[in-house]
Formats: C-alpha cells, sequence, structure tokens
C-alpha cells in the first residue's frame, strides 16, 4: 500500500510539473485567429523549430459555428452561451516532437482494427453483425498499403510499409488492448479503425495516452470526435450531417408533419438518430414514436403496430439493411403505405435483394456521392476490383482514402508520431480523395457535402442540397 501511495505522489508531481511547463511553455508567435491555407512544407518547418515543451507557431482552425449547424438547430439558441466548444482547433502540447526515429526498423508499421471475425458478448448485445462492413474496411486500408510498397514503401529510408491487423470483437476492454499492444510490442505510427460507436470511444481514449494518431473511417456517431482528443481525426461525414440534411428534406422541401423512428437498440440506432429527434423538435413537428428493436429479429409486428396507430405520415429507420428492408416488406404487408426514410447502411444491394419492389422510392441520408464523373474514383474502382474481384462500398472507398492520408502524413513528417499527427491536425486544403473532397473541421472531421440517395428503378440515385433545391434550416445558405 505503501509502495502505492508513492507511485500515485510520484505520478500526480509529474503530471503537474509538465501541465505547468506545457502552460508555461513559451511561443514563437501569437496563435493567429483566422486560418489560411498551409503548405506542408510551411506545417514541418514550423513543428521541427519548436523545443519539446512548446507548441508550433501555426494559425489554428476556427468555426463560427460547430458542424455548420444553423442557429435554429442549436440547443438553447435564444440565449448566448458563456462557453462553446469544439469550435478551435484542439492542440498538443507534449514532448513527442522532440523524439528521434529509431535506427532499427524492418518495417514501417500502420495499425488497423476493425470486425473481422464474428464473436458474440454482452456488450454488442449478442452475435457482432458488422464483420461485412469491416472486411471492406480491411480491402480498402490493404490496396492503399499495396499501392503505397509498389511505389517504393517509406520513401526516405526505403522501407515497405507494413498493416498491423487487430479483430474489434466488440468488447470494450480487448478492443482497448489491441491499441495498446499495437502501439507498444507492434510500435505502430498511426491506426485505422473502427466501425462500433463505443469501441471507438474507448480506442481513442488509449489511443490518447499512448500518443498515436487514430484515423477513423466507419463511426459516424456524432459524438466520437466530441472529445477533445487532440489524437483523433475521421474523414466520412457522421449522422449529425445527415440527420440535418434528412430534417430539412422532411419538413421544409416535403412537407412532413409527423415523423416516426424504427431503430435498432444498439448504440448506433440510438445515438444515429438523436439529431433528427432534436431537429424535429426544434423545428416544431416533434417525433410522434420512437421504437427500437434487437439486432437480428425476425418479427417487427409489434414495433410496426405501434407506428401505424401514430398516425405517420413518414418512417424514418436507423439500423442494418437486412432488418431494414425486412420492416419496410412487414409495413407494406400489415398495410402503412407511409415514405420510408433511413439511413446509410440501408444504401446496399442487400436492402434492395430483400426489400423488392418495396425498395422503390426509399430515401436514405449518405456521407458522398459515388455516381459522380471523377476519374479519380473510377481508376480507383477498377484497381479494386482487379485486386478483390468485387467493388468497393462507403467502407473500402473511406477506408483507402483514410490510409492514403496516414501514408501521406508519415511520408512527409517522417517517423514521429506527434509531427504525423500534426500535419494531419494543420491541413487547411481539403484531401483530394477518392471518396471526393474531404474537409476538416476543427476537430478534425469531415464537415464536406453530404446527400439524399433515392432508389429509382434498378439503382440509387444521389442528390445534394443544390439538386433537390433542400432549403437549409433557418434560411442560410450553402455552408462553405
Amino acid at each position: 500500500m505503501r509502495t502505492l501511495k508513492w507511485s500515485l505522489l510520484v505520478l500526480s508531481s509529474t503530471y503537474i510539473t509538465w501541465q505547468a511547463a506545457a502552460q508555461d511553455a513559451p511561443r514563437a508567435a501569437p496563435q493567429a485567429a483566422a486560418p489560411r491555407d498551409l503548405k506542408t512544407d510551411e506545417i514541418l518547418k514550423a513543428i521541427d523549430a519548436v523545443s519539446p515543451y512548446q507548441v508550433p507557431a501555426l494559425p489554428l482552425k476556427n468555426d463560427l459555428r460547430y458542424a455548420h449547424t444553423v442557429k435554429e438547430l442549436e440547443p438553447f439558441h435564444h440565449v448566448e452561451p458563456y462557453r462553446t466548444h469544439f469550435r478551435t482547433q484542439l492542440e498538443y502540447t507534449g514532448a513527442g516532437r522532440s523524439v528521434p526515429e529509431p535506427g532499427d526498423l524492418k518495417s514501417v508499421k500502420i495499425g488497423f482494427i476493425g470486425p473481422l471475425y464474428p464473436t458474440v458478448s454482452v456488450a454488442t448485445g449478442g452475435k457482432s453483425h458488422e464483420e461485412a462492413l469491416g472486411k471492406k474496411m480491411y480491402q480498402g486500408s490493404l490496396l492503399a498499403i499495396e499501392e503505397a510498397n509498389a511505389d517504393g514503401g517509406y520513401l526516405k529510408r526505403k522501407l515497405p510499409f507494413e498493416l498491423v491487423v487487430s479483430n474489434d470483437n466488440g468488447l470494450w476492454g480487448s478492443s482497448g488492448n489491441e491499441i495498446v499492444k499495437q502501439s507498444y510490442k507492434d510500435k505502430v505510427w498511426a491506426m485505422l479503425g473502427t466501425i462500433d460507436g463505443a469501441n471507438s470511444h474507448i480506442a481513442i481514449r488509449v489511443a490518447l495516452k499512448c500518443e498515436v494518431l487514430m484515423m477513423n473511417t466507419g463511426d459516424t456517431d456524432p459524438t466520437f470526435i466530441e472529445t477533445n482528443i487532440p489524437w483523433v481525426a475521421r474523414n466520412i461525414g457522421d449522422d449529425r450531417q445527415m440527420n440535418y440534411i434528412l430534417a430539412d428534406y422532411l419538413y421544409r422541401k416535403a412537407g412532413f408533419r409527423h415523423a416516426g423512428i424504427i431503430r435498432s437498440s444498439n448504440r448506433y440506432g440510438r445515438f444515429g438518430v438523436r439529431e433528427i429527434v432534436d431537429a424535429s423538435r426544434r423545428l416544431e413537428h416533434p417525433i410522434a414514436v420512437e421504437m427500437a428493436y434487437k439486432v437480428g429479429r425476425e418479427d417487427f409486428s409489434l414495433e410496426i403496430e405501434r407506428l401505424k396507430q401514430a398516425g405517420l405520415d413518414v418512417v424514418i429507420h436507423w439500423g442494418d439493411d437486412v432488418e431494414g428492408a425486412k420492416i419496410l416488406n412487414q409495413m407494406r404487408a400489415m398495410g402503412m403505405k407511409q415514405p420510408f426514410v433511413a439511413c446509410d447502411r440501408c444504401v446496399t444491394d442487400e436492402f434492395v435483394r430483400i426489400a423488392g419492389e418495396n425498395a422503390e422510392g426509399v430515401v436514405c441520408g449518405y456521407p458522398w456521392d459515388p455516381t459522380r464523373d471523377d476519374a479519380h474514383y473510377r481508376e480507383f474502382c477498377r484497381r479494386f476490383r482487379a485486386r478483390f474481384h468485387e467493388g468497393p462500398e462507403t467502407y473500402a472507398a473511406h477506408a483507402y482514402d483514410g490510409m492514403q492520408m496516414l501514408i501521406w502524413a508519415i511520408q512527409n513528417a517522417g517517423l514521429n508520431r506527434a509531427k504525423i499527427r500534426d500535419l494531419i491536425a494543420y491541413r487547411t486544403e481539403p484531401w483530394q480523395g477518392v471518396t471526393g473532397e474531404i474537409r476538416l473541421s476543427p476537430v478534425l472531421d469531415d464537415v464536406g457535402e453530404v446527400y439524399l440517395a433515392r432508389r429509382e428503378g434498378d439503382h440509387w440515385k444521389f442528390y445534394s442540397r443544390d439538386d433537390l433545391g433542400i432549403p437549409r434550416s433557418g434560411g442560410e445558405g450553402k455552408k462553405p
């Protein structure tokens, strides 16, 4: 016990000393309030110029409104808050930039964690269900690694990149252990993953302690980025952005008044609808009924009967494609003809296969437009099919972009985790990826344009706000 108390005292003293040093650290110049485009060499020059306890003299990104939320949809928007969060870019104030590159290396390792093999756990409410998504995410990551190695690997030292793979089995503790293993035993320089919202939260908290950048390409939980952790970035539009466009479509474009929700009872469904529930209430059309179901169910008659009794004019589903299609079919069989609106996970061939002709007219939020005229994306699809003998989808494409962003940062920053993080964090120019333009906010979240996907005939057609003439809540114009 005496040893434990002494250890805690030493740790506390060390933390207080480090914190004071970080706060008192001199800056080379005042931080600029307005961001400007920073070229890579400018960022490198600034981060190479500081001492271990200085922060780079680089301008921080600032947003007038978090996630481009219009005032009408802000909580308590009729009053001015004393303090706001997530509008100014987070800084890393540690000494990691001074750590030299190791000498004896055979490869440059990048971590991957995602659901690849099925498991059963209390945390996921039974059998896991995201392996199909995780395997696509792995394929996109692997292709980026293989292409980088074909181009010479880590160019500074002529070393190959190596993908270190861990399975996300749905258990918080074991997922956290995998981050520790990859950080300290495998010694990865950055990580990519995962999809499950709860495990992603745990992963970035461990990454904070390990000081390793976590690039998320598959978790659309809006709260994922709301953690004040400077070691996390996400390159996919989240459910907040898709909720906003759906709310504006439902109430301002289509003129619906009474919406109901049926969603999965897991974290994905629960957190996925939060912003549309809040937006509906703030737009004076509160959600009439919200029903949750257990993942893997076959019979949804109880939930559908409650929806039917509520007198709705539109139904919103948030969950996986299989359950979404079965719910739609059972709704139609029970006489419900209301329009069916869903999340991006329902924009799949499996949803269409199960729903059949009922899929016609279904509208879903979607984080990007895979049908746009883009030679870069078409070439990626060709290479992906040649490598895996199947086409890519959203998880593969975003993982490919995310891994390319990490490789770019490593090539330019060198083998230093803090500097790799800095290149992603201070970059102000949008990343031109196969999924389109990736514009990172001050909290390093992708706040680029999101879309609506509508099933028309034998294909999904994608629409932007401008395409459909969807007004933005509050009467505000196009976001920057």
